[in-house]
């Protein structure tokens, strides 16, 4: 399979090819040839259903950036021979490559409060750069991925039409997120008003989408497959959802989670130092909200696949997603209780800035 991408590349037959890092979605490799070294993926058709899509955004932004931005370090992918960046393998799929960044590494987790606003500062500097890229030029390769709207509606359709056991065994988890659907209502209200933007936005902010250096300084962002127009309240949500506990939406036991108030401190330093003149007050005033917004959408998503007998994510054991649900409510409730401490947190750095 891959002695017939290599050489479109240029890459030499003798070159050594490893698996590489913990991604789900694509396969990925590190080519070694001679002095270069590259990172090779093979993009999953089956989520992304048009890498072209794809291929368009980067090297859009690519091409955007070099005239516009030449000092921000971004990963562009390496063009075939021909000048194609994805090329398609019949019967094998679509594949990629980028230079790899040399000494550079990525962390599974937020450790640290350093790295988490040391992430937070990447994601916030890679959209504030963006600002004028026109993002209707940006094509949808993931259609509605964070329309709660759509989610929600899946979710209802699902409780009305689900596996009946499962919808009776969850009544109680189904009441609360029926009982807070004021997270939907203002998502409604969010994408009606002109105070918020679309933007160019990663809509992936999981700290392994961030190259850190030999010092535990961020370089640059990276996966950027879900690169569409969007709302702040993704990537900012994103984080909080995915750094804030000290587990992760697979921990069984849920009294290991918790908020942690420095992440989140961490989190608002980092992406306000980079976006605080570019948000709208009304965005400002918002930034608590994106983190109810993530989780409860992902909340929503565990437990309509649960009701659906787990068609979407699949499950390792039984109630699998029924035990990620009721990991993103109890999230939820932890963040529902810092939200007026987090709420001072952001209007205090605001002063400082």
């Amino acid at each position: 399979m891959l002695e017939k991408v290599l050489p479109l590349y240029g890459i030499s037959n003798t070159a050594t090819v490893q698996s590489f890092g913990s991604g789900l979605i694509h396969n990925t490799w590190k080519i070694n040839d001679q002095s270069k070294e590259y990172i090779l993926q093979r993009i999953n058709h089956e989520v992304f259903k048009q890498p072209s899509f794809i291929a368009d955004n980067i090297t859009g932004i690519a091409s955007w950036l070099e005239k516009n931005h030449p000092e921000y370090c971004f990963v562009a992918p390496v063009k075939t021979k021909d000048g194609e960046s994805t090329v398609h393998i019949a019967g094998e799929g679509y594949f990629r490559v980028f230079p790899f960044v040399k000494e550079s590494h990525t962390h599974d987790t937020a450790q640290t409060p350093q790295q988490a606003f040391e992430a937070a500062k990447q994601f916030g500097s890679f959209t504030r750069v963006l600002n004028d890229f026109s993002v209707e030029n940006l094509k949808i390769t993931l259609p509605d991925f964070h329309n709660l709207a759509y989610r929600y509606s899946q979710f209802e359709e699902a409780v009305s039409s689900g596996n009946r056991s499962r919808v009776n065994e969850s009544e109680k988890t189904i009441h609360y997120l029926y009982s807070h659907n004021d997270i939907l209502s203002t998502y409604q209200q969010i994408i009606s008003d002109k105070d918020f933007k679309l933007r160019v936005t990663h809509h992936d902010t999981k700290i392994n989408n961030v190259l850190f250096d030999k010092d535990e300084k961020g370089i640059c962002v990276i996966d950027l497959d879900t690169v569409m127009p969007g709302y702040f309240i993704s990537d900012v949500g994103d984080m909080m959802r995915t750094y804030l506990s000290p587990v992760s939406e697979e921990e069984k036991n849920f009294d290991k989670i918790s908020v942690r108030e420095n992440f989140f401190y961490a989190i608002a330093r980092g992406y306000l130092e980079e976006m605080g003149n570019e948000l709208s007050q009304a965005e400002i005033d918002h930034f608590v909200y994106s983190g109810l917004f993530m989780t409860y959408m992902q909340s929503l998503r565990f437990l309509t696949d649960h009701l659906n007998n787990d068609t979407y994510y699949g499950a390792s054991y039984p109630g699998h997603n029924y035990i990620r649900a009721m990991n993103q409510v109890t999230l939820l409730q932890r963040l529902f209780e810092k939200q007026g401490e987090f709420t001072r947190m952001v209007t205090r750095i605001r002063l400082w800035h």
